[in-house]
Parts: C-alpha cells; structure tokens; sequence
C-alpha cells in the first residue's frame, strides 16, 4: 500500500472520482481477462491529458511505480498489477470525452479511453470506422500500445498502419506532454516519433489523445466456409483467391476442427453448415467486400464469390474440397464465438504466433503430430489470421488431466512452442498481444542484447519513472 499523504494528495489533483482505493472496487482492474491477478495500492482514473501529466508527475516524483491500463482485455499480462500491492494503476476509463471528426482527412481525434465499439457507433452514420476487428472491446489507447491486427488485417493492416498522431505523457518528474498530434499522413520532416509508442505496452509514455484513420463501411459483403483439401493446399487457396480478387478479399481467418466442435458445444444456437453436421478438420472463413452501394447490372458479390470458388474447384491441383457460401453474420457468428468456445473446453493456454505464410500450416501440422509424445492429454484448437500469418495457437488441458496437478508443465510446454515457432520456423512469439509479464522471459531471451541496450536507452530517455510492466531494457 501506499502512504495516505499519496493517495490524500493525487485526490486533491484528480478529485473523488479519480482515485479509487476500496478494494471491492479495485478489483475489476485488479483482475486480467485471462486468469491472471495483482494487488493494487490504488487505481488512478485521470479525465484529461492534463490530469495525466499531474498524477504521472506526483508518482515519478515520489517514485510510486504506475502500470497503465486501457480496456483490461490484453491477454499477456501486460495492465494488471503485480502481487507486491506497491504498485499503482493508472486507468483510462474516464478519458472519453474528445471526440472531433474530420470528414475531409477521413480521421477522427478522440481520447484514448474510448472503447472501440463507441467509436464505431458514433462514426457509423457518417458510413465510417476504424477497421480493427477484434473480438474484445478493447479501448483505442490499448490498441496503438500493443499494435493489434485482428480479423481484417489482411486488407485494412493493424492499428500502427491506422495511427496518424497522438498524444503521449511521459513518466518523468514534470510528466511531460509530447504532442504528436499530427493528422497528416504523409510527414517526413524527421523521426517519426509515435511509432516508438506503438505496440511498446505503455512502457515508453502513456498514449491519452490519438488521431486515426478511417475507412469506408462495405456496402456489400460476401462470405463463405471454405474446406481445404489438405493443410498443404491452404496456401495455394490463398493465392489463387487473391489472384483473382485482389484487394476485395478482405479476411482469410482459419479454423481448426477442435476450435469449431469446442465453440459448436459451447454454443449450441449456432447453425451448423456442414453435411450432418461433421466438422471438417480445416475450415477457412473468406470475405470480400466493396465500399460502394449495388450497382445497376453489376454482378452480386455473392455471385463473384461463387464464380471464383468454381474456378478454383477446375484448377488441375485444386486446392478447394468444399465451400458453404453463407449470409456475413451467419458466418462471422462461429469466428467471434471461438475464443469463448475453447475457453469452455478446460484450462486455455493460449499462444499468440506469427509466421511467414507458407509456414504457418506446416508448424501447426508439426505441432499436432508431436504434441500427443510431449504433453499427452493436451487438446490442440488452433484458429488465426491465415492471410497476414498469425495463428492463435490455443491449447486445452482438461480439468481432470494429472497435468493439472503438476506446477513445473506450463513453463515446460511454453519453452518448447516458443523454440519450435522462433527457432525451427523463425516465427515471433508475440504476433499482435505485445509483451507483458507472462512473456517477458522470452523477450529477455530472444531479444538481442545490442537491442535491449537501444530500447533500455530509450526508456531511460522517455519515461525514466518506474512506468508499465515490461522491461524492454
């Protein structure tokens, strides 16, 4: 716990509302969304930048540590206090209230405390939205700190492509305000500092203003399951689809048998496409898209989807054994049901995975074949990004397995995914969570140290207070 003379005197500056110290109300961010928990001497709910310059400034100079948090969904550690009860939380909730669309840039300014579907409700009737699909609700400063891709990444790209400014304060004793609030898009008149910000987990200054780029809401959307004939011909699928529909493919999500039978089981309102009812042991969910309203004569996109798939179907290797083209929320219902689905199946250990796309089927068939040998009793329900090579590496162990009881296994199992992914596949163990407590080891490991010796350079730079819970240095 902290002294009262600290928590007496950051109420002065933020008021009643913006310290929180009770601790049946500190436990909801205390609380990480998956199975992790920490102890906090108090959790900081500033309103303004202002306010988050004043209460980083008091903690910096009485050196009281500061964990930022944003919406609370990251799923490494990264926003949730450790068990020391020395640290305090630094929230975002209440930075809400800036809101200024620019129609002509098509950009918005909003404080980074707004959640990501408030800020699609607001644009929605002006045709716009930021277009990260993720299945969480997370809020927009969260985002541009641990960089996610999400569902459309492979048109649209992550939050770093959609990031034109900000506004950042710095972990020093005068909590300095660093406005990088530009809304250009195009700026090489030096180093362009946000990006040091983005997807650093708060460590280097926290992001409290942002200025994004927008897109256009499709107007017609066709979507389709998609059973490859193999593991080998999910990539030749990819290319073959993308030869033929370029930038109007907008999502390649796959989806393995456990994830769909395990979210089927969970979810049982859910309509089940395949032919009575058997799961295939891959499925591709693909969507394509225009921004534009049907057109007098033009083709259906439902009808272009169709025409494509059967072209497809003709190749003399062809890589399509199957295909369901099927109503958007029809389809998307079974891919944002998944993490919800797998959850249920027992105790989640989830992996976070990126590849180069030729070699994200080859690791998960890897995987899978070794896996019964090296944990047994391990269920593999992999899902992901197969367009832009991230894969959601779920593992399941059930609640009654002897595995349960052994306290050394998860480390184990985590060492031997991660070296098979980095070192036999050259893959990143972090695709789009960023790094937090429950993978610091690994950054500490595979991290050059000529590289943690620039990013610890950084941070002494930046924000030299005891800020977030990374150590890039």
């Amino acid at each position: 716990m902290i002294a009262q003379e600290h928590t007496d005197a950051l109420t002065k500056v933020l008021g009643d509302k913006g310290v929180v110290t009770r601790h049946e109300d500190m436990e909801a961010y205390e609380t990480g969304a998956r199975y992790d928990r920490g102890s906090a001497a108090a959790v900081l709910r500033p309103a303004t930048t202002a306010e988050v310059s004043a209460a980083v400034s008091y903690c910096v100079r009485n050196g009281i540590a500061l964990i930022p948090q944003s919406g609370n969904t990251g799923l490494v550690s990264g926003s949730t206090p450790d068990a020391s009860g020395s640290e305090v939380l630094l929230s975002l909730d209440r930075l809400t209230r800036q809101f200024a669309l620019d129609l002509d840039n098509r950009s918005v300014r909003v404080d980074a405390g707004i959640r990501l579907s408030e800020l699609n409700r607001r644009l929605e009737e002006q045709g716009l939205f930021f277009p990260i699909d993720l299945g969480a609700d997370p809020r927009i400063g969260g985002m541009i700190a641990t960089n996610t891709g999400g569902s459309r990444f492979l048109k649209y790209g992550d939050v770093r492509r959609n990031t034109l400014g900000m506004k950042v304060v710095l972990a020093d004793e005068d909590g300095t305000v660093l406005d990088l609030d530009c809304d250009l898009r195009k700026n090489n008149t030096g180093v362009d500092w946000k990006q040091i910000f983005i997807g650093t987990s708060g460590a280097f200054g926290i992001i409290t203003e942002c200025v994004l780029n927008l897109e256009r809401v499709p107007k017609q959307t066709a979507t389709a399951f998609l059973v490859p004939a193999s593991g080998a011909h999910v990539l030749p699928l990819l290319n073959a689809m993308e030869e033929r529909l370029g930038t109007n493919l907008s999502a390649f999500e796959g989806m393995s048998k456990n994830a769909i039978a395990a979210t089927f089981a969970h979810v049982p309102s859910l309509k089940n496409p395949f032919q009575g009812g058997n799961v295939p042991g891959y499925v591709i969910l693909a969507e394509i898209c225009r921004t534009w309203a049907p057109r007098e004569g033009e083709q259906s996109l439902d009808a272009v989807l169709e025409e494509v798939l059967a072209e497809i179907w003709e190749l003399e290797e062809a890589p399509l054994a199957d295909a369901f083209v099927g109503p958007p929320h029809e389809i998307w219902a079974l891919r944002h049901a998944l993490s919800e689905g797998v959850k249920h199946l027992g105790k989640l250990i989830a992996f976070d995975l990126s590849f180069r796309r030729g070699d994200i089927m080859a690791f998960c068939d890897h995987m899978k074949a070794e896996m019964p040998d090296k944990f047994p009793g391990i269920t593999v329900c992999d899902f992901g990004h197969i367009g832009d090579g991230g894969v959601h590496f779920n593992l399941v162990v059930a609640k009654n397995s002897p595995l349960m009881t052994d306290s050394s296994f998860e480390q184990r199992l985590r060492e031997w995914v991660f070296a098979v992914a980095v070192e036999q596949y050259g893959g990143s163990f972090s695709a789009e969570h960023a790094i937090g407590r429950r993978n610091q080891a690994f950054y500490d490991f595979y991290t050059p140290e000529k590289l943690k010796e620039m990013a610890g350079g950084l941070k002494t730079l930046t924000s030299p207070g005891k800020l977030g819970s990374v150590r890039f240095g």
